[in-house]
């Protein structure tokens, strides 16, 4: 299964890279939300190779989730691929300078079954499409926003 979307930002591309992979307050935001994440690496700042381990729920489950930076290309790209025991898949960030203060945001996120329970869950995010999309682009548009409110504080 795969979803994607895009969101333009008023920020330069530096700014947005920035934020995105500012792992740190990333790690916090999803511990506020009740999940559970740990570095599991020995990295120093952003680099390929990070990794984290998470727990949160999901559809009424417990999840458990892998997750490793493969590819770190400032200011453009990021890559992660991740593994459960049930699902593999990866996510692209791609970062597109519009102009000097304007960046495009895509973002790819690629989810594969690897067991019946696997193929179960994709096929009910499936039957969920339409509403799953609408809340990923609008946590999307939030992120966005959030991200062009700290830029325009800073300037």
């Amino acid at each position: 299964m795969k979803i994607s979307t895009k969101e333009d930002i008023a920020a330069p591309i530096e700014r947005v890279f920035a934020e995105i992979s500012d792992f740190q307050s990333l790690e916090r935001a999803a511990l506020r939300r009740g999940a559970e994440v740990s570095r599991v690496d020995d990295q120093n700042g952003p680099c390929a190779g990070m990794a984290w381990d998470a727990k949160f729920d999901l559809r009424g489950k417990r999840r458990e989730l892998h997750l490793e930076l493969i590819r770190h290309d400032p200011p453009d790209t990021l890559v992660f691929a991740s593994r459960s025991p049930n699902m593999s898949g990866g996510m692209t960030l791609d970062l597109v300078a519009l102009s000097r203060n304007s960046t495009r945001m895509n973002i790819d996120i690629e989810m594969e079954p690897r067991t019946l329970s696997g193929r179960l869950l994709i096929q009910s995010l499936k039957l969920a499409r339409n509403s799953m999309m609408k809340k990923f682009r609008a946590n999307v548009d939030k992120y966005a926003r959030g991200i062009e409110e700290r830029y325009a504080k800073s300037t």
